[in-house]
């Protein structure tokens, strides 16, 4: 017989899903800045009930990832070019801190992690599949959040790469995009691997202007 807390961590564990996948499109970009989740196609998406589809929203809306939109409903948030360049403002200086800490405390470990991500970046951008490439990139990313060794300053970096996710991704509109990003990384790369915080810190930061420039140019 089901208890009372199996059936809470069964619906816990549904929300969390939930809110990963729905996370993960909107970092990709497969979720537009201000489309509307509709949440009878997320029910039949997740195969589940509208009580952790609305659960999962609430905790994004929450977040500030959704906001709420018209008849109850919520939309993927979108911003002004103001709050945009605000916003990757402060993502320059995070990424940097990143990078520069990741450098100081690279493991085995840390290195296949951050190359396997690259190969896949790399894999996506010659074949051209953006939304695989979009994916890389993001997992790319966030290898070098999980380097830091801080899980505080992992999060806040996932939270704001996560939520311009949708801006970032019209910057690709061609594969000579997705190749000219991947190949990028390699500097940025070789920055964090020589274990020159200062290296890592301004190759990220070289990096990140070059990204903001060019989503500024295409939202």
């Amino acid at each position: 017989m089901t208890s009372v807390d199996d059936k809470q961590q069964t619906r816990s564990s549904m929300v969390q899903r939930i809110e990963a996948a729905l996370m993960d499109d909107i970092a990709a970009g497969a979720l537009e800045p201000g489309e509307r989740l509709d949440e009878v196609k997320l029910t039949e998406r997740f195969g589940v009930s509208r009580t952790p589809v609305r659960e999962a929203l609430g905790r994004l809306t929450a977040q500030g990832v959704l906001v709420p939109g018209e008849k109850r409903g919520v939309r993927v948030a979108s911003y002004t070019r103001e709050e945009l360049a605000q916003i990757f403002e402060t993502m320059h200086e995070i990424e940097a801190a990143c990078a520069r800490i990741a450098s100081q405390r690279l493991t085995l470990l840390v290195r296949s992690e951050i190359e396997t991500a690259q190969a896949r970046c790399v894999a996506a951008a010659q074949t051209g599949d953006l939304q695989g490439y979009l994916r890389a990139n993001e997992a790319f990313h966030f290898a070098i959040y999980r380097a830091t060794g801080n899980p505080y300053m992992a999060e806040l970096a996932s939270d704001f790469r996560r939520r311009t996710g949708p801006f970032r991704a019209k910057r690709f509109a061609t594969k000579a995009d997705l190749v000219a990003s991947a190949e990028s990384h390699e500097s940025l790369i070789a920055g964090i691997f020589s274990e020159d915080s200062k290296a890592a810190a301004d190759g990220m930061r070289a990096h990140m202007t070059t990204s903001f420039l060019q989503t500024l140019a295409m939202n």
